[in-house]
């Protein structure tokens, strides 16, 4: 199954609770944290929430 790097390349100041909540979830804590995860529906969904301040690359 494929995989996604996800890094935080913006800050969540600002952001709404949503979004600070979306972040923690995927497991990021602060600017340039890297996280990989499994391609699945749920996380894509969580990735569009903060399309804003993360960016995804899809790694094997």
């Amino acid at each position: 199954m494929a995989r996604l790097k996800v890094t935080q390349v913006r800050s969540e100041i600002g952001g709404t609770a949503r979004q600070r909540d979306t972040l923690r979830s995927l497991g990021l804590k602060r600017l340039r944290d890297v996280v990989v995860k499994e391609d699945r529906p749920e996380i894509r969904g969580m990735i569009q929430t903060v399309a804003h301040l993360v960016s995804v690359e899809e790694v094997e």
